[in-house]
């Protein structure tokens, strides 16, 4: 299986910036593409950012203000997210998908809230 753990999460003001980590652990070797993801009180889980090899990927809403990267040796990946709106609070989500489990896994989430 595949554990994932999100940190990075917490309080910050509108315009400010935060970086987001997700750590994984166990059956690694066949991870294929790594992303994330949020949900909003009362909102469905939506795509945030995602890289798979050298491609990455953002949601349009939040273009220009995310960097997704990924470090192999420590098998985390990470996101940094700038000039934060009221409007991007949630709780952001990891998501790897692995090709030897065939399905994907989630983190437990870390919580993003920004003041105005």
């Amino acid at each position: 299986q595949v554990q994932l753990v999100e940190s990075g999460g917490g309080l910050v003001q509108a315009g400010g910036s935060l970086r987001l980590s997700c750590a994984a652990s166990g059956n690694l070797a066949s991870i294929d593409f790594w992303a994330w993801h949020r949900q909003a009180p009362g909102k469905e889980r939506e795509f945030v950012a995602s890289v798979r090899d050298d491609y990455k990927d953002y949601a349009d809403s939040m273009k220009g203000r995310l960097a997704i990267s990924r470090d192999v040796a420590k098998n985390t990946v990470d996101l940094v997210m700038n000039n934060l709106k009221p409007e991007d609070t949630a709780d952001y989500y990891c998501y790897v998908r692995s090709v030897y489990y065939g399905r994907g896994f989630w983190g437990q989430g870390t919580q993003v809230t920004v003041s105005s």
